[in-house]
């Protein structure tokens, strides 16, 4: 099997991209799904920006809506077709309105989409989603749809143009397809099998963010840490950690998802020598009964698991270590239930994401015999959510009057104008709302702060200043980046860059794994 293609991937300005008075078309990305989705969209708007679109300013109504949907969980079709339904009115009233379909739901619906929404224009999967500007073009062009779902990934989506939502932190995909056969998973079947990018490619897109002012960089995978298996280098993941670190201006490394059957030492020792890998940890769990877990193919036990975070803890005694649950999963039985809880109260997780089990079709847990009750699987969920929430509060007021270093981001507060503060992440992940005293300096997104937490929630920390004190503020790269952006979408002459990604006239470049790809002559 040949792998995909590691060249850039070139996206030719598209005719269809201009409206008949002669303006660019607007572009509106909505995402359905998990980090890699959203990285996804990042890719599907850079592709669309090379061709010539323009993203829609908030409020408006776009010339074309992209929906990048998620397939993993039951509700993803209603949500994909409600949406669509929706969509439809407002498409009738929008004379040239393209509507496109992507992602996960549609490699699996393939052309299920366009039958139950005949309204809409494009269907792609997730092997080509470089192809959407041309397929908009076919689908304007010839007053039809088009659909194109290919079965093999032939060229890495990191290839394409990226337009990021943040300027001071980046995802970096460092291998797409899972080689594991979860037995409740259906990304296997959506994405394919495990295709790692070469090392070389993988920094050269960090050093490209960290010149275009990144700190931080989250590596994602379906199994981050399978990573160098198709290379035959078991020990890569933490080698690529090491080699990350010694990029210049980058301050944070993050990824996800590890699997616990594939995390070694080595990873552990990776993570606590490196300065820039940050404490913190998502190890999926999702059950505590060693018989559900062989039911569900995951192939380590809950003796292991706990012996993995006892290992991370004693080398990084700070982290911060969150995880997947499935609660209800067929043949669950009460017994295996409390394994689960005995379990979450051992692992002491900072946060959980519990999910109530739902069948994919496709999926071998879907023809399983003992599916669970909708009430029994509420009340274990119910119970499940009340104990983790109990133990995050727990957790985080253990963090109050520690010293941490928050990196101030963009809109996480969705209470930060009322309650007059900022928001930002800690070095492990966790969110931090910080107090703005009267008089102090203002940190940018991308700015770091220095703050003692002063009160502790289940779901986040305060910083607040009892004596009225200004923030101390450290400015940073990503912070200028930040102005540099803000400067440009306002049309004021911004400085130029150090980094490579600012043409000569000032313009910001859409960025590309290797090399960048300039917008505009």
């Amino acid at each position: 099997m040949t792998s995909p293609s590691a060249a850039p991937t070139l996206i030719a300005p598209s005719p269809a991209s201009v409206a008949a008075d002669g303006r660019a078309r607007t572009y509106e990305v909505r995402t359905f799904g998990c980090q890699m989705n959203v990285h996804d969209s990042e890719r599907l708007s850079g592709s669309l920006e090379s061709a010539g679109y323009v993203r829609a300013e908030a409020g408006s109504e776009a010339d074309v809506i992209v929906i990048n949907t998620c397939a993993v969980r039951d509700n993803a079709a209603g949500k994909l077709y409600g949406t669509l339904g929706h969509l439809k009115s407002r498409k009738d009233n929008h004379e040239g309105m393209q509507i496109a379909v992507g992602g996960c739901m549609a490699q699996m619906d393939k052309d299920a989409v366009q039958t139950k929404a005949p309204w809409v224009d494009v269907v792609f999967g997730t092997h080509n989603m470089g192809s959407l500007p041309s397929l908009l073009e076919r689908a304007r062009h010839n007053g039809d749809a088009e659909l194109e779902i290919l079965e093999a990934l032939e060229v890495f989506p990191s290839t394409l143009p990226t337009k990021r939502d943040s300027v001071y932190s980046g995802w970096v995909s460092i291998s797409v397809g899972c080689n594991n056969t979860c037995t409740f998973c259906i990304v296997p079947h959506l994405r394919g099998k495990e295709k790692d990018r070469r090392p070389g490619d993988i920094l050269n897109e960090i050093r490209l963010l960290a010149d275009d002012g990144a700190i931080e960089v989250t590596l994602l995978g379906q199994n981050v840490n399978s990573y160098g298996v198709e290379f035959g280098d078991r020990q890569a993941f933490g080698k690529l950690l090491r080699a990350a670190g010694e990029i210049p201006g980058l301050e944070r490394i993050r990824f996800t998802s590890p699997h616990p059957a594939a995390f070694t030492d080595d990873v552990i020792d990776a993570m606590a020598e490196t300065p820039a890998v940050m404490p913190q940890l998502h190890m999926p769990l999702q059950s505590g009964s060693d018989r559900v877990l062989k039911a569900m193919r995951r192939s380590y036990r809950s003796e292991r698991f706990l012996g993995i975070l006892d290992r991370v803890r004693a080398r990084m005694p700070h982290a911060a270590i969150t995880t997947d649950i499935i609660v209800g999963f067929p043949g669950e039985t009460d017994e295996d239930f409390e394994d689960t809880l005995r379990v979450v109260e051992q692992a002491r997780f900072a946060s959980a994401f519990t999910f109530q089990y739902s069948i994919r079709e496709g999926t071998p847990a879907a023809t399983m015999e003992n599916q669970i009750p909708k009430a029994v699987v509420q009340e274990r969920y119910e119970r499940l959510v009340a104990l983790q929430d109990r133990i995050s509060l727990e957790e985080n007021q253990k963090q109050v009057g520690r010293e941490v270093q928050v990196l101030i981001s963009a809109g996480e507060g969705k209470k930060d104008a009322t309650t007059h503060r900022l928001t930002g992440r800690a070095e492990d992940g966790r969110l931090v709302h910080v107090e703005l005293p009267v008089g102090s300096e203002k940190p940018r997104p991308g700015d770091v702060v220095t703050v003692a937490i002063t009160q502790a929630a289940p779901f986040h920390l305060l910083a607040d200043s009892p004596d009225g004190a200004p923030l101390q503020i450290r400015r940073t790269r990503a912070g200028d980046a930040w102005d540099r952006t803000q400067a440009e979408s306002c049309g004021v002459p911004a400085p130029a860059s150090t980094g490579a990604s600012v043409t000569a006239d000032g313009r910001r470049a859409v960025g590309l794994g290797i090399p960048t790809l300039r917008v505009g002559p």
